[in-house]
């Protein structure tokens, strides 16, 4: 096992670094560094930015118009990027569905939608989850039939992340009750502006509407948004889960944020307790660990064997990782941490509007404390979306231990 970059790779690490410190826009990038509330519009500029470099698509193949980066070299991107205080890549086009598009779709799908995508122009949405179907995906209910050259499709999706702004969406739908559950499910693209389609947002804990509900009334579908063959969605599922939990696990940026962690405990005058430094340490060590465990499936693929089996332990260790680093903010702030206001949150303050609020004791410290509570309440996900972290563990004993 390799794990020292070669100074072909250092010397793409500078040159990304460099693009990027160029061309991120100076006030996406602070909005990232504290948390505040990314508008459509904001990560759509940086889509848009890198999309235009060719680099949207960073893992895309030259043939697809990627630029054909080695595992590394996409690991370094990702690192670059997060550091900067760029917007995660929202992965449900690039990521997600486009790997299953060119693994599965037709030519003809390819060309129509892969452009899209690539640009940044269109922006996708995932109908996995329903009510009652989460971590156990395969009792999905959303049912398409086919009449003639396209599907009728019914049914319901649930917590269909930033679905109020997508355009298309990839979905599971149940084209046969026959045999084993798994069998019966194809995958379908929906166009969300055809009719019988309805969006309905679903408020978090954090105030903040970043969830939907997903509603099908008789949407008709025509047939040749089927990718692959009918009833075989569940292979091409599994294909792109596999990518979605290794996204998931995040990171770079973890990385970044341990660096916030550092600051916000030096302002707040936390950072020379020794309890407490004790768990900004156990976080760092879990961190490297993680990263050196990315690291080992890198080199593995580099020198050509066969990755590690691990996505669902990369998924397991990151989002636990998320959900300790956003707690141990929170409690560095303690109870400038609490007040929280939208307006306020938008606007970068809010002492004056926390006031306002009858919340004088609590002026809000730090203009970084205003994000800390709700990001906390929203990382409680982590550990559940994607498949939730008990049954990664099922899977990581069967897959990993046999």
């Amino acid at each position: 096992m390799d794990l020292a970059f070669t100074p072909e790779e250092l010397k793409f690490r500078d040159e990304i670094r460099a693009w990027v410190k160029e061309h991120l826009p100076q006030d996406i990038a602070s909005k990232v560094h504290k948390a505040q509330r990314l508008t459509r519009d904001d990560m759509q500029r940086w889509a848009r930015i890198l999309g235009k470099q060719g680099w949207l698509g960073y893992g895309w193949p030259k043939q697809f118009g990627g630029p054909g980066w080695t595992a590394v070299q996409k690991h370094l991107f990702e690192e670059e990027c997060a550091m900067a205080g760029a917007p995660r890549i929202v992965p449900f086009g690039p990521v997600m569905v486009a790997p299953v598009i060119m693994a599965y779709g037709n030519a003809e799908q390819q060309k129509r939608f892969l452009p899209g995508i690539g640009s940044g122009e269109v922006w996708w949405s995932q109908g996995y989850s329903e009510p009652g179907s989460g971590s156990d995906l395969a009792s999905l209910r959303t049912k398409a039939e086919r009449q003639g050259d396209k599907y009728i499709v019914n049914g319901q999706k649930t917590w269909t992340t930033l679905g109020q702004y997508g355009e298309w969406m990839f979905n599971l739908v149940r084209t046969s009750s026959e045999g084993k559950p798994q069998t019966g499910i194809s995958f379908l693209l929906i166009d969300m502006k055809s009719p019988g389609v309805s969006v309905r947002p679903i408020k978090l804990l954090d105030g903040d509407c970043e969830v939907n509900d997903v509603f099908f009334d008789n949407v008709e579908v025509p047939a040749e948004n089927l990718i692959g063959e009918e009833n075989k969605g569940w292979t091409y599922a599994k294909h792109l889960l596999s990518h979605e939990r290794t996204n998931i696990a995040d990171v770079n940026r973890a990385k970044r944020e341990l660096e916030r962690l550092k600051r916000i405990a030096r302002a707040e005058g936390v950072y020379d307790d020794l309890r407490f430094r004790d768990q900004i340490a156990l976080l760092e060590v879990d961190i490297v660990a993680l990263e050196m465990l990315v690291l080992r499936v890198l080199s593995a693929e580099k020198s050509g064997r066969n990755a590690l089996d691990i996505a669902g332990l990369l998924k397991i260790k990151g989002s636990e990782i998320q959900q300790r680093y956003t707690e141990l903010m929170m409690l560095a702030a303690g109870p400038y941490s609490l007040p929280y206001i939208h307006e306020a949150m938008d606007a970068g303050w809010q002492g004056d509007q926390a006031a306002a609020a009858g919340l004088q004791g609590f002026p809000g410290g730090d203009v970084a404390n205003a994000t800390l509570a709700p990001t906390y309440f929203n990382y409680r996900k982590t550990t559940i979306y994607g498949g939730s972290n008990e049954v990664q563990r099922n899977i990581v004993a069967q897959t990993v231990l046999g």
